[in-house]
């Protein structure tokens, strides 16, 4: 899956460009996606996932074991 976080299942939006003369044109708006390696001591092994800047923080505040697990619930986590 190319551009969509793993974890929070943010993707690509849509919006427009606006020139001087108002002139609208289409563009994508990119979310802030970073490849990360965790290591899940539960499951003793590392992880790579792509996830965004939101989810980095995230996890740094609750842990990468609980946040999988409330992706998993909520049905948004398409990790291995």
């Amino acid at each position: 899956m190319a551009r969509v976080c793993q974890i929070s299942g943010k993707r690509v939006l849509m919006g427009n460009n606006v020139s001087h003369s108002k002139r609208r044109t289409r563009r994508p708006f990119y979310p802030n996606l970073v490849t990360k390696k965790f290591y899940v001591e539960e499951e003793d092994k590392h992880i790579t996932l792509k996830v965004c800047a939101s989810v980095l923080r995230t996890i740094d505040k609750n842990g990468i074991s609980a946040v999988i697990k409330k992706a998993k619930e909520k049905g948004t986590y398409t990790g291995a």
